[in-house]
């Protein structure tokens, strides 16, 4: 695996960068914006580990210009901001997950596990988050390899939050994704739906939470951390 490690503290990244090498994986380290655009057109990386407070042209900025030019490896942001504003700014810009500094090394390998893990599931019309396995052909799931059933609107909510994972998405884009024009759940059935899979997804490691006029947030919890 090779990750584009962005980050301008020279400690920091150099530990870091170390850390990712000790799992075999390949680190190209770099401090700055116009670096990042010009070695993602050389290089497929399979994972960029985004630091947000970069001198210059910021975390955020570079994102944004990422995902414009229809870029989807994954994007996990470093960020010393703990504010629950700006987890969700990177979000929607397109982040796959997000660590607060500091952070322990032990968890951010964790978290670039999980999200190529993720990649490769989908890949293979699977997901997998935590102890949950979807397999989108047979519309069956499985918590640690034991069946478990879902009604037709929670699978449907289910499949839609699990396929946005590590992004906040609303109520709204919720009913518009999983309606039809003449079979639409309301807003209050939603948070019903959403109740339900927060009771059968907490043996799975799996948390949505509710970001307060926002909308909802999946993650997985890493080495029993809850979010």
């Amino acid at each position: 695996m090779r990750i584009l490690l962005v980050e301008d503290d020279p400690h920091l990244g150099e530990t870091t960068a170390r850390a990712l090498r000790s799992q075999k994986w390949a680190v190209d380290w770099t401090t700055d914006g116009e670096s990042v655009l010009h070695a993602v057109k050389l290089t497929a990386y399979d994972v960029i580990v985004l630091d947000v407070g970069l001198p210059g042209m910021d975390g955020f900025e570079i994102l944004r210009s990422l995902r414009s030019g229809s870029r989807d490896m994954p994007i996990l942001m470093l960020t010393a901001r703990d504010a629950i504003e700006d987890r969700v700014h990177g979000f929607e810009l397109g982040a796959d997950d997000y660590l607060v500094k500091p952070f322990a090394l032990t968890e951010l390998v964790a978290r670039i596990q999980a999200l190529t893990r993720r990649l490769h599931t989908r890949q293979h019309n699977e997901i997998l988050l935590g102890s949950l396995r979807i397999d989108l052909t047979a519309k069956r799931a499985f918590l640690a390899d034991i069946p478990v059933d879902f009604l037709p609107r929670e699978w449907a909510v289910l499949v839609y939050l699990l396929n946005h994972s590590g992004k906040v998405v609303s109520k709204e884009q919720i009913l518009e994704a999983i309606s039809g024009w003449d079979d639409a759940p309301s807003g209050n059935a939603i948070e019903v739906y959403v109740s339900r899979l927060r009771t059968k997804l907490s043996p799975a490691g799996i948390s949505i939470r509710t970001i307060r006029g926002f909308g909802y947030l999946v993650e997985e919890f890493v080495d029993g951390i809850q979010p």
